[in-house]
């Protein structure tokens, strides 16, 4: 039986009433390495149970928008199969104008999911914090791959990357250097926050990939880089972009938990709730969304490039 995000009263949790939606995806085909990242979304639900939902930063209770927690996407007989049910799922909700957001699974995820949101949104900048590139054109000859999370979006859609702190040389020909803040250039840039804001359009979907964080404060994930952003850096930075842009939806992936240690999945799970409090509850309008009619599209948007891409 399915019960409602972090245990919220069920009038906040009705689909039909609800300015948020979360898309669980518990999916992990394509990772290079043996994970167990399609445990994330169940780890993630279970972590968020247990938070206490007064913020003490914004003095409130984002949960009272009302989120609707859907059944999980459960599609992988194939990526490609995947790809097509998290779209489909993501569309669906897109047209109903909520706050969508995604939990996964592995990063190949997120494909499905920047496609729906390019086909609903003019001027589309991806912000992708990560510790790798992602930019991969094919792994194998399959071009839904883990690794190719981002190249899509690189080829469709404005994509700024933050933490960026190990990829290969191939993906050197994709990059743009413009657009791209290493994890050693935070270290050192003190206004690297301002100038990666700089660089995006007013439409910005998040796509964070836990491993962006050190491993210090974030191990349970597939493949852990050393030199990640920190707890209050990664706050200050998604304080700065919700305030001055309009975040459209994010997506959470890699969460790979771990049954002896359960820090990890609690600092997810404030986190992805901490991104919904800056969503609703910096700006304080009367709706608390900024979706509008004139954010939508009404047209392709860049999608046969999604789609050229794609087959």
């Amino acid at each position: 039986m399915k019960t409602n995000y972090a245990g919220i009263p069920n009038e906040y949790a009705k689909k039909e009433t609800a300015n948020v939606v979360i898309i669980p995806v518990p999916y992990n085909g394509t990772s290079t390495l043996k994970t167990n990242a399609d445990q994330g979304p169940e780890a993630f639900l279970e972590a968020s149970n247990h938070m206490e939902l007064y913020d003490i930063e914004t003095d409130s209770e984002v949960y009272k928008q009302g989120i609707y927690l859907t059944d999980p996407v459960v599609e992988n007989e194939t990526p490609e199969a995947m790809l097509n049910a998290v779209y489909k799922n993501v569309k669906t909700y897109l047209t109903t104008k909520k706050f969508v957001t995604v939990m996964g699974g592995e990063h190949s995820t997120s494909i499905g999911t920047i496609k729906a949101f390019n086909e609903h949104f003019e001027n589309l900048t991806v912000l992708h914090i990560d510790a790798h590139a992602n930019l991969k054109k094919q792994v194998n000859g399959q071009k839904i791959h883990n690794a190719c999370a981002m190249y899509h979006a690189s080829q469709a859609t404005n994509l700024v990357q933050i933490g960026i702190r190990s990829m290969e040389h191939i993906e050197k020909t994709v990059i743009d250097t413009e657009k791209v803040f290493f994890a050693h250039e935070l270290a050192t840039n003190d206004y690297w926050m301002e100038t990666a804001i700089e660089a995006m359009t007013d439409n910005v979907f998040i796509s964070f990939d836990l491993d962006s964080l050190d491993p210090s404060i974030m191990p349970s994930v597939s493949d852990p880089e050393q030199g990640g952003m920190f707890w209050y850096e990664t706050l200050d930075f998604l304080y700065k972009v919700f305030t001055e842009k309009n975040v459209v939806g994010f997506d959470m992936v890699e969460l790979c938990p771990n049954p002896n240690n359960k820090t990890p999945n609690a600092l997810a799970a404030r986190l992805f709730y901490k991104m919904l409090t800056y969503k609703f509850e910096l700006n304080n309008d009367d709706e608390g969304l900024s979706i509008d009619e004139n954010d939508f599209n009404g047209k392709e948007n860049k999608l046969g490039k999604f789609h050229d891409d794609l087959e």
